[in-house]
């Protein structure tokens, strides 16, 4: 009999954990990268995402800048928003019902500068600065070993890369290694030493447009900035009382879409049809980004 008991203890207790790891299955979803529907034109937010925007929630729209509210340009000095893409920015800035945050790879006060939007939340490096409307900062603090680490990568990335068309946008706590104007003959070798040199340094070597981008080796990225960002604004609580919306065009702004998957809704901006992402959506055109924030302009102003 004792052994009887036992064996339906055991039983029991097998049951037990097979429901709870079904439970966090379920509660964590499918977190991994993926094809995802495409959205070609403006009237299909609306036919796609039926009921999402819930006028008894807060709008949260957070946006990269550089190849998704500007297209992207040779020289990132260079690149500007559309005048009516900015307009409806600026609606959406102005509505109470509407919270907004831009997170860039550029420095804070760079992106702020180009968007140009008062009362808004700006984060920049990816995140590690943060700074609220009211112009208080809550920026990560990197240990000081990295910040001696990175001052050297940006003497030796300069004086061994900044060549041939090549340069180093350095950011104060991450850096660019900007290679577009380089001749394609020369491009990989100098693309290869850059990772190599950035590497060594004991930064993260990431590709993005045309350029190698180095982050600092901490546990920070866009979607770490973007979850504190919702926390502070809106409480722990913050998936109940908001519906949020992310747009990215690149590889670090994937972090951001798998912190919001199943939570909020994302879109990358791809023109590879095949591409995998977290995002919700693929948006083929840096232009839909246009029409995403004319819908929720639109949107925001009926309700």
């Amino acid at each position: 009999m004792t052994e009887c008991i036992r064996f339906a203890v055991v039983a029991i207790l097998l049951s037990l954990t097979v429901i709870v790891n079904c439970s966090e299955e379920e509660s964590t979803g499918d977190m991994s990268k993926r094809v995802v529907p495409t959205i070609n034109k403006a009237e299909e937010f609306e036919q796609k995402l039926p009921g999402f925007l819930n006028s008894n929630k807060t709008l949260c729209v957070l946006l990269d800048y550089d190849g998704t509210l500007a297209a992207l340009c040779d020289n990132p000095n260079n690149t500007v928003m559309d005048p009516e893409l900015e307009k409806n920015l600026h609606c959406l800035a102005k509505n109470p019902k509407v919270f907004m945050a831009v997170i860039s790879g550029r420095g804070l006060k760079d992106v702020e500068g180009k968007v140009g939007i008062k009362n808004i939340t700006y984060a920049g490096n990816h995140g590690i600065e943060i700074q609220s409307p009211d112009g208080s900062r809550q920026d990560y603090q990197l240990p000081a070993n990295v910040q001696k680490s990175y001052k050297s990568l940006v003497d030796e990335l300069n004086k061994k890369l900044n060549k041939n068309g090549a340069w180093v946008e350095d950011k104060k706590v991450s850096l660019t290694y900007h290679y577009r104007d380089t001749a394609s003959e020369l491009v990989e070798q100098q693309k290869q030493e850059a990772i190599e040199i950035i590497k060594r340094h004991g930064f993260s070597a990431n590709q993005a447009h045309a350029a190698i981008e180095a982050k600092p080796p901490v546990n920070w990225n866009k979607g770490e900035a973007a979850l504190l960002i919702l926390k502070n604004n809106f409480g722990n609580d913050w998936q109940s009382k908001t519906s949020v919306v992310f747009a990215g065009d690149d590889t670090t702004d994937e972090d951001a879409m798998r912190s919001l998957q199943g939570i909020g809704k994302s879109f990358r901006v791809a023109t590879d049809p095949k591409i995998e992402t977290y995002a919700d959506f693929r948006l083929p055109r840096q232009e839909l980004v246009h029409d995403l924030i004319r819908w929720l302009c639109n949107h925001s102003c009926q309700s």
